[in-house]
């Protein structure tokens, strides 16, 4: 039974993706309501229907009382008996079959779902942005905001259903209920009711914004504390303990103060709340106890009158809270939003078609790209790689050795200029597509938090296991790898590396990085600063291991230690977003420019004017 309610809707299936995601909250949350709509029909019509069976129970318990009054006990029972047995069987096993459908639509098809579907397409979505995106928020918000989002979104929804529809039929029932017994009892309920729903309006007009400042403010916190976490050698080596602890002090006192100015509504709300029930309970039974001596009322109506408002009073409570939780939730969505319904501005085309590099032409075609800043990236770049040409790229930080290749992989698109591979505009193939026929080694190798075996089927996920291992001795990383433990006693290939590759060396996590590009063996091949990260000994070992890789590859290798480079067929050297010079090691030496001068000046085979990396 619980398995065929948690299947009605599949939060994995197919839909229709967009790159421009509603910005607006109602649209936003209805476009992932779009496969619960029979369920929430049926959740919505079974609220409904619990509400009236509980205001009916309270109007058939005013009717007991009256009915005891007509006579004797024996006499009562003679006649009702039959009513009193049937009412009983309805308490016993309908209402209870009533209610356990009702939250079975709730509980086990609903809230697990809607969730799980929502963090699902919004991860998806998140996923589809650009690298440019990414590098421009942190890690950490992103992720808060994919967390929070659904399960506020789904909370939302269980009010909705829980305490909102349930509400106000409940309040329709009851002043059909006290019409019924004597309309004048419904005046009181409808005062109570238009104050109720000022105060409601009163506190949800200023909950919302109070909510969406105090989600802003956690968000602010999150971001802090893991920028801290994940650069804590940094924070170490600097010994700014105390500095950070006060970075994340603020963040911290920002989240308290949001979230008692928040609080201090939900303090208001309730006090008015207590008295305005006051005046409910005082208003309802006390004008049916007027009645009552006017003999204009029974005792049962007296009594379903007394039972209705203390239920009601009991319930305003709740009411309230859960609306407030419900706007709460709506705050939390749309700050949600601010993330995850960004469109996508890095998109294939509507005809892109699949990248298959044939010969590995690379060409750039006065190709600009400043980052919207007018200056910086690249400057109108006209290089042509020839296939299996192998290239080597040098120059100051800044000069826009990175934005070049950056462009080639697409994770930015050129603000003037085409790329072409083998005649191929790299905008009108697959992004997927185009990457799968470029390996990248970078000068910071970070790892997935996974097993090394994982992180080097990584380059090629239907490689073999004797692939992946040959992979990793060309890497020259099958020796330290076998005698890796971690805490968990996973060993060798089954070692997990930590976050970003933490628990390795900066020259394992470099090797393991070769490795994944080698078992890819892509017909284009990148390397930025490929063997930056390793001792001497280690890295004239790979050296031939590179060299090895290059053959029959296009390649472009960025490197700050000239030496890595000199054997390639050409060098260019870029300063401020342009080549200024193309050639041989030998020509360029001979031309005394600006490659002749970083040789002359290098100390250890690096070029003495870099001062960061790009």
């Amino acid at each position: 039974m619980f398995r065929y309610f948690e299947n009605l809707v599949d939060p994995y299936g197919p839909y229709p993706q967009t790159d421009t995601p509603p910005r607006k909250l109602l649209p936003f949350l209805l476009t992932y309501a779009q496969p619960f709509r029979r369920v929430f029909w049926a959740a919505g019509l079974m609220s409904l229907v619990v509400a009236a069976v509980e205001v009916g129970l309270i109007s058939y318990m005013g009717r007991i009382v009256d009915l005891l009054t007509e006579g004797d006990a024996t006499q009562v029972w003679d006649s009702y008996g039959l009513e009193f047995i049937l009412a009983a069987l309805f308490i016993l096993l309908i209402r209870p079959a009533i209610q356990m459908l009702d939250v079975l639509l709730l509980n086990n098809a609903i809230l697990p779902n809607f969730g799980t579907l929502v963090r699902w397409r919004a991860h998806s979505q998140v996923m589809r942005q650009s690298v440019g995106w990414f590098e421009n928020d942190f890690a950490g918000r992103i992720a808060n905001r994919i967390m929070q989002t659904p399960m506020s979104a789904g909370e939302a929804i269980f009010q909705v259903f829980d305490a909102i529809t349930f509400a106000l039929a409940y309040l329709i029932g009851a002043a059909v209920l006290l019409w019924g017994a004597d309309v004048r009892l419904v005046i009181p309920l409808l005062g109570w009711f238009m104050l109720y729903g000022l105060l409601v309006r009163w506190t949800m007009k200023r909950v919302g914004p109070a909510s969406k400042a105090a989600s802003d403010a956690r968000s602010k916190v999150t971001g802090r504390v893991v920028d801290s976490y994940s650069n804590i050698h940094s924070v170490k080596l600097f010994a700014h303990h105390d500095s950070e602890l006060d970075y994340a002090k603020e963040a911290i006192e920002e989240a308290r103060t949001t979230f008692a100015a928040e609080m201090r509504l939900y303090t208001i709300m309730d006090v008015a709340l207590v008295f305005l029930n006051g005046l409910l309970i005082v208003g309802v039974v006390g004008w049916a106890f007027v009645l009552w001596m006017n003999g204009s009322a029974s005792v049962g109506i007296v009594a379903a009158a007394t039972a209705l408002t203390l239920r009601l009073n009991a319930m305003t409570g709740w009411i309230m809270w859960a609306l407030s939780t419900f706007f709460r939730s709506l705050g939390v969505v749309a700050e949600g939003m601010e993330t995850i319904a960004q469109p996508i501005t890095l998109t294939d085309a509507d005809d892109a078609k699949v990248l298959t590099v044939d010969a590995g032409e690379i060409r750039f075609d006065g190709v600009s790209h400043h980052y919207g800043r007018g200056a910086g990236g690249l400057d109108r770049v006209s290089l042509t790689v020839k296939p299996g040409e192998k290239i080597g790229l040098i120059g100051r930080s800044g000069a826009g050795k990175s934005t070049l290749v950056k462009l080639l992989l697409r994770f930015y698109d050129p603000e003037n200029g085409k790329i072409t591979i083998d005649g191929h505009d790299v905008t009108a193939v697959t992004q997927e597509s185009l990457r799968t026929e470029i390996g990248m080694v970078q000068q910071d190798s970070s790892l997935l938090h996974r097993s090394i075996r994982e992180n080097i089927l990584y380059g090629r996920p239907d490689a073999t296991e004797a692939q992946m291992i040959e992979a990793a001795q060309r890497a020259e990383a099958d020796g330290f790898i076998g005698d890796l433990v971690d805490p968990d006693g996973r060993q060798g290939y089954d070692v997990h590396v930590g976050e970003r590759g933490v628990k390795l060396s900066g020259g394992q996590r470099q090797r393991i990085a070769l490795a994944r590009v080698i078992l890819k063996d892509a017909p284009i091949l990148v390397l930025d600063e490929a063997t930056s990260a390793l001792d001497s000994e280690v890295e004239a070992a790979i050296q031939q291991t590179l060299y090895g890789m290059m053959e029959g590859k296009t390649v472009i290798a960025i490197a700050h230690r000239l030496s890595t480079i000199a054997q390639l067929d050409r060098i260019l050297v870029l300063d401020d977003g342009r080549i200024v010079e193309d050639g041989t090691h030998a020509e360029l030496l001979a031309a005394k420019g600006l490659y002749a001068n970083f040789w002359d000046r290098q100390s250890g085979g690096f070029i003495g004017t870099e001062q960061a990396a790009e």
